[in-house]
C-alpha cells in the first residue's frame, strides 16, 4: 500500500511515526513522510520518501518569543501573553501546512493516512475515505480519561470540570476544522460530521501500558499499543573520548533537554554542572537543540557533552536519565533501566513528570523555568542515590521488553 505519514511538532513528534515507517516498510509498503522542512534529512536517512510542510512552525518555535513561550522565565502574565503572540503567529503557518496536506494527499493519492492531532486535514479526508485513517497520539490523556483532565490541563479538578476539559479540547479542534474546511473552501461538510469523524476513526496510543493502561469504557476504535522505537545507530558510531569516559565511571547520568530550548541555556547549564561537580557525579550532557551548552571550560574527567548521540545506544549505559519529559525520551529511559528525573518545559511533558513520580521511577521535577541550586540539588542526588528507583525501573523495562504490539496490530488494522 502507499502509506502516507503527517507529523506536526518537534522531533519528539516525528519518531512515532518514523518508527511506524519503518515497520510498514518492512512489511513491504511504500511509506511517504510529510514532516516540517527540518526534518528532511532525518526521513531521508531512514529510507522514507520525503513531502515538506515548509520550515515556518520549526522557526516559530525556535524564534526568541518561542523559547521565551516553552521554558522561558518571567511571570505567567508574560508567558500567557507570549503564547498569544505565538497563536496570532500559528494561525498562518497552520493555513500554509493545512494547503500542503490537501495538496499532497490529492498528488499522491495515499491508501492510508496515519497523523497526529496537530495536522488536521486527515479528518476531513475521512469522511470520504472512512476507516482509512488512523490517529497516532504518543501521550496520554488526548480522549476522556476517569480522574483526569485533557493532558494540556495535566491535572485533577474532579470529574465535572475533568469532562469539560476534554469537552473544551474537543471545541477547539472542532473549530479548527471547520476553519480548515472554510480556507479549502469545501461544501457540505457540517460540524456534526466532524465529530463524528474524530469519534469514528481509529485511535492508538503508542504509549506503554506500564505507564497508561486503556481505560475498559473506551470504544473500540481506540487502542494502547505500547511504546515502540526505531533503530537509530546504524549510521552513527561512538567516538574514542566517549569511550574513555564511559570507560571511566560506572554510575553516570545522562542530561537532555531534546528539542526543548530556553532562554537562559548557559545560565541553565551552569546551575547543573555546579551541583554535579560539588557531588562527584558524572554526567553526559547532551546539547542537540541548545537548551543546554559545553561551556569553555569544565572538569572533562567529570563531564563529557555530546550534540547528537542515538538514545538507544547511550542509556543502557547510563544509571539515570535528567530530561525535558517529551513521550520519546521517557519511554526510552525505562526502556533500558534508567531512574528518571524529569524537568517539565511545556504540556504534556508535565504529565509524564506525574506518572513518573506516582510510579516511584524517580522524584517529582521542576519546571525549567523553576530550577536553582536551591531546589534542583535535592532532587539529583534524590534520583542518584535512592535505589528504590532504579529497581522500580528495571522492572518496567522488563514489561516493556515484551511490548511488540504495534508492529501486528498496527498493520492488521491497516490492512482491514
Amino acid at each position: 500500500m502507499n502509506i502516507l505519514l503527517i507529523s506536526i511538532g518537534t522531533r519528539g513528534d516525528m519518531e512515532p511515526f518514523l518508527a511506524i515507517g519503518q515497520s510498514m516498510k518492512e512489511k513491504g509498503h511504500a511509506v511517504t513522510c510529510l514532516f516540517p522542512e527540518q526534518f528532511r534529512n532525518l526521513v531521508e536517512e531512514s529510507g522514507f520518501a520525503f513531502e515538506s510542510l515548509g520550515s515556518a512552525f520549526m522557526k516559530m518555535l525556535e524564534s526568541d518569543l518561542g523559547k521565551f513561550a516553552l521554558g522561558g522565565g518571567g511571570s505567567q502574565f508574560k508567558k500567557i501573553g507570549a503564547f498569544i503572540k505565538l497563536a496570532k503567529i500559528q494561525r498562518e503557518n497552520n493555513k500554509a501546512m493545512v494547503q500542503k496536506q490537501f495538496d499532497t494527499i490529492a498528488r499522491i493519492k495515499p491508501d492510508r493516512v496515519i497523523h497526529n492531532g496537530k495536522a488536521l486535514y486527515p479528518v476531513i479526508w475521512e469522511l470520504e475515505h472512512p476507516g482509512k485513517t488512523i490517529y497516532i497520539s504518543p501521550v496520554p490523556y488526548l480522549h476522556y480519561v476517569k480522574g483526569h483532565t485533557h493532558t494540556a490541563f495535566h491535572s485533577n479538578y474532579g470529574e465535572f470540570l475533568n469532562k469539560l476539559t476534554y469537552k473544551l479540547a474537543d471545541w477547539g479542534t472542532t473549530k479548527a476544522i471547520m476553519d480548515v474546511v472554510k480556507q479549502l473552501g469545501i461544501a457540505g461538510v457540517s460540524k456534526k460530521q466532524i465529530k463524528n469523524a474524530m469519534q469514528r476513526h481509529k485511535i492508538f496510543y503508542t504509549v506503554s501500558p506500564q505507564l497508561f493502561k486503556r481505560p475498559e469504557y473506551w470504544s473500540n476504535n481506540m487502542k494502547v499499543l505500547g511504546y515502540h522505537e526505531r533503530n537509530k545507530t546504524t549510521n552513527w558510531q561512538p567516538d574514542a573520548s566517549l569511550l574513555a569516559f564511559l570507560e571511566q565511571h560506572t554510575k553516570i547520568i545522562f542530561i537532555s533537554f531534546g528539542s526543548m530550548t530556553n532562554p537562559k541555556p548557559v545560565e541553565k547549564t551552569a546551575i547543573i554542572l555546579d551541583i554535579l561537580k560539588r557531588n562527584n557525579i558524572p554526567a553526559i550532557l547532551n546539547t542537540s537543540s541548545g537548551g543546554l551548552v559545553s561551556p569553555s571550560t569544565y572538569d572533562t574527567d567529570l563531564f563529557h557533552f555530546v550534540s547528537h548521540i542515538p538514545y538507544d545506544w547511550i542509556f543502557k549505559r547510563m544509571y539515570a536519565v535528567i530530561h525535558h519529559g517529551g513521550s520519546g525520551t521517557t519511554h526510552m529511559g525505562l526502556k533500558n533501566g534508567c531512574a528518571s528525573l524529569i524537568i517539565p518545559h511545556v504540556i504534556d511533558q508535565f504529565v509524564w513528570n506525574e506518572i513518573i513520580h506516582e510510579k516511584g521511577l524517580g522524584p517529582k521535577g521542576i519546571k525549567i523555568n523553576k530550577i536553582s541550586t536551591k531546589n534542583l540539588e535535592p532532587l539529583i542526588l534524590d534520583v542518584y542515590n535512592n535505589k528504590n528507583y532504579r529497581e522500580n525501573a528495571l522492572l518496567v523495562a522488563e514489561e516493556m521488553a515484551k511490548e511488540y504490539i504495534l508492529n501486528d496490530e498496527l498493520y492488521n488494522r491497516l490492512i482491514e
